[in-house]
């Protein structure tokens, strides 16, 4: 389906992509009664590897900066579980690393990746897909790594990019299959489970916090919870675009909008939301086979340009594209804080997720009650450069908890 979306009018997609993945489901949403068995399919082995070698994948893929804390080697999984989508059981997958030889109990660490475009980079596809989250196996944590809903074994469905819902239930219900494949196999793991992600995975982070923090379920008890540049505050970063007149990704705006016209029914012809050719390009562009740099080359980062006028002005305008801006501000964590300790970390000069987001987000959760709640701005840090500095900080948090 998201593979040929180039070939076929959009309204007959949109038909296609809920038909496909409604096909056999029957609205089943899946309840955790038996430690996680409800949740796993099957994992199978994507390779062990020493320490040494992981080292040299960091060095190689850019994270040299993280190479002090490997200290053991790794056995890593594809996972492939149940989660819900739009109301529907489907299938997803993501990648699970388990530290060896360690003389103490590893805790569950649930890591998110930041925005993906291609299907080759799905962390399931590691070694060849690597997000540097791997290394937290490494550094004594058994790592959940979920592709999330789009990727893996469901990059038929459209990715439904900033939906609260399903990115938090792909988050948890990886970590119950995850624990229920553990146990299998008579792995040991502690209580304690951690969550961390940047970017989209900062959003993801705190979607699945907020999914284990309402949910009562016993079996997931978050201990902590770190959450970078994520973009929380969806209503206040759409309100910044439309101040804005240019934007460095792009693509970012192509997925969400394709995102939000698919998952939530909407639609609509993409010339409603955007000017032509990149109308009619964004499909072909989003099809799975290009990464963002590719994307972003066919796009324009002048906004006005890039977004149908109509649309565009709607973006300021309080009475403009109401059913739109309603998703949007369910999907910014209304009525909701976060009550397990969490740090929230954004680079004061970020252009791709502006920093005011975060800043909204704190101001709004400390408002409403929240008592364990840290913010920590990186001085003149970019997208791009805040991810090193954060999660510096963040493993010797966790180790120390």
């Amino acid at each position: 389906m998201k593979k040929h979306l180039q070939l076929l009018n959009y309204a007959l997609v949109f038909v296609l992509v809920i038909a496909g993945c409604r096909k056999n489901n029957h609205n089943d949403i899946i309840t955790d009664t038996t430690g996680g068995k409800e949740f796993f399919i099957s994992a199978a082995s994507a390779g062990s590897y020493t320490k040494l070698e992981l080292s040299a994948f960091a060095t190689v893929k850019g994270f040299a900066i993280y190479l002090p804390v490997i200290q053991y080697d790794v056995d890593f999984y594809k996972i492939t579980y149940y989660t819900t989508y739009n109301g529907n059981k489907i299938q997803a997958s993501g990648l699970l690393a388990i530290p060896k030889n360690m003389t103490t109990t590893p805790a569950l660490l649930g890591a998110q990746h930041g925005t993906i475009f291609s299907d080759a980079d799905a962390p399931s596809n590691f070694p060849t897909a690597f997000t540097g989250f791997e290394l937290f196996a490494s550094a004594g944590f058994i790592t959940a790594i979920p592709d999330f809903i789009g990727f893996g074994v469901s990059k038929d469905i459209v990715h439904p990019y900033y939906d609260m819902q399903s990115s938090g239930s792909a988050v948890v219900d990886m970590l119950k299959a995850s624990k229920y494949f553990l146990k299998t196999q008579n792995r040991a793991v502690s209580n304690k489970i951690f969550l961390v992600g940047y970017s989209e995975g900062g959003y993801v982070t705190m979607a699945a916090q907020k999914a284990i923090e309402t949910s009562g379920d016993n079996n997931l008890l978050l201990t902590a919870a770190a959450e970078g540049a994520g973009g929380y505050d969806v209503t206040g970063m759409l309100a910044k675009v439309a101040t804005v007149p240019t934007y460095p990704d792009p693509s970012f705006f192509a997925a969400f909008i394709l995102s939000y016209n698919t998952t939530y029914g909407f639609n609509r012809p993409l010339t409603d939301y955007f000017n032509q050719p990149y109308a009619g390009e964004i499909p072909q562009l989003l099809d799975g086979s290009k990464n963002s740099t590719q994307i972003n080359s066919q796009l324009t980062t002048t906004l006005s340009m890039l977004f149908n006028p109509t649309f565009y002005s709607n973006l300021s305008n309080p009475t403009g594209e109401t059913a739109f801006k309603a998703k949007v501000a369910a999907n910014s964590f209304p009525n909701w804080y976060p009550k397990s300790l969490t740090r929230l970390y954004h680079g004061t000069a970020d252009q791709d997720v502006f920093f005011e987001t975060s800043q909204s987000t704190y101001t709004k959760f400390i408002a409403a009650g929240a008592t364990k709640l840290t913010f920590i701005p990186i001085p003149n840090g970019t997208h791009a450069t805040s991810i090193g500095p954060m999660m510096l900080d963040v493993l010797p948090w966790f180790k120390s908890l």
